[in-house]
């Protein structure tokens, strides 16, 4: 049997990567329930702990950037513990996303409920929001990591987000500290991960403070929880739209539309209409697709270039993954801890139904100078990005002629012992 199966005839290559849809959907549900509380946390969690537990922006602040801090700790520490894990009946992956996602339920849930003491809000939150950023990146890293698996494709790749070429796997794996160091010195992944982490921390910042904005700055409150669910849906179905522009335009021209929400963020901020933010939620949908798309597209294409500059390594995918995600949710946490910070310093006071003429500056200058600085910069930064759609292309044959190298050496020892026994 062993033999019929080594002399079958080779499949081609678009039949022996291609993802079904059922495969993709799949994988998209697995990873649907994270990615909703993740943004319930995002746009909800600051005006929860300031106006529903009452605690200070201070205090408020130090449980954002802990929580983040904490979750950004927890990535390489992920990465380093999963790339020595051994591989089991379900997979090397499975098992961390499997185990943590009861405990992860259970940290959400008291992340939202309001003890009934007050002098200790503050460590409730604070230790259950950390288990949450702890729990949800044991999940995160191993899912993320996940999708190198699943094709060689390129377009299946971009399609399910991400690929990898296992059959190119070699005996010798990176030791974890040595190849955070080769990732730090590879061009391509510093230049994505810097543009991007100022890009994230521009989402983060307009989420955070979207909902205070609509109550305290632009008498939206009424409003509010339908211009969240307008971000969200317009975000979700725009997502096939950012895969066709990506694979026809290329991923650096996509990155543009991340820009989109400037002006109109901008023109809420002058002109609080309701009609014009719904409009704003809209494309601030569209601009937040994107920016979540893309680097998770990105990534792939940076750990082919560093596996073909490497190929007798392995093992190296999850650090890319971790290693990004660390300094981002760092920079996020920081700019969510400073953007509470200044309410704090501008006098938000928690539960009263107005806020001084400070704390509006300070919560327009939040939604809007704020984020379109650091989304400009970002774009900036990645216009200095060496891959594009040329270069994968020729990545793509060099590592097909790497494969079929390495397929063709493992027949020929296959053969030898045949021949032996």
């Amino acid at each position: 049997m062993a033999g019929a199966g080594r002399d079958a005839p080779p499949r081609p290559a678009e039949q022996e990567y291609r993802l079904s849809v059922c495969s993709k959907l799949c994988y998209a549900i697995g990873g649907a329930p994270n990615q909703v509380a993740g943004s319930a946390a995002a746009f909800f969690l600051q005006i929860y702990l300031l106006d529903i537990a009452h605690i200070t922006p201070f205090h408020a602040s130090l449980v954002l950037f802990i929580g983040r801090a904490s979750g950004a700790v927890t990535d390489p520490v992920a990465g380093f513990f999963i790339s020595k894990s051994r591989w089991t009946k379900i997979g090397r992956l499975m098992p961390w996303m499997l185990a943590c996602t009861p405990f992860t339920v259970v940290s959400y849930f008291f992340m939202w409920y309001l003890p009934p003491f007050v002098a200790g809000r503050v460590a409730w939150y604070l230790t259950f929001y950390c288990l949450f950023q702890a729990l949800t990146t044991l999940f995160q890293v191993p899912y993320s990591a996940l999708t190198m698996f699943l094709s060689t494709d390129q377009k299946e790749r971009d399609s399910a987000t991400a690929y990898h070429p296992y059959a190119l796997t070699s005996d010798r794996a990176i030791p974890f500290c040595k190849g955070l160091r080769l990732t730090m010195k590879h061009g391509p992944y510093v230049k994505l991960t810097v543009s991007f982490l100022l890009i994230s921390t521009a989402v983060q910042l307009e989420q955070s403070n979207f909902v205070l904005f609509c109550t305290h700055a632009a008498d939206l409150h009424n409003h509010f929880q339908y211009l969240v669910v307008t971000i969200l849906v317009s975000a979700a179905v725009s997502i096939p739209f950012w895969q066709k522009i990506l694979q026809r335009f290329g991923k650096k021209c996509a990155a543009c539309g991340i820009s989109w929400m400037i002006p109109f963020a901008v023109m809420l901020v002058t002109i609080p209409d309701l009609i014009l933010a719904y409009f704003v939620a809209f494309v601030s949908g569209l601009s937040i697709a994107a920016s979540l798309l893309l680097p998770w597209s990105m990534l792939p294409d940076v750990v082919d270039n560093f596996r073909l500059q490497n190929p007798h390594r392995k093992g190296h995918e999850t650090i890319f993954y971790s290693s990004y995600v660390f300094f981002t949710k760092m920079s996020t946490g920081i700019g969510l801890g400073i953007s509470a910070a200044g309410l704090e310093f501008t006098g938000y006071k928690p539960g009263i139904c107005k806020q001084s003429s400070d704390v509006i500056l300070t919560l327009k200058i939040l939604i809007g100078a704020v984020p379109a600085i650091l989304i400009i910069v970002g774009l900036f930064i990645l216009l200095f990005y060496p891959i594009t759609e040329e270069s994968r292309k020729e990545t793509k044959l060099a590592l097909e002629v790497l494969r079929r190298n390495h397929k063709s050496t493992e027949n020929l020892d296959e053969h030898g012992e045949d021949t032996l026994v």
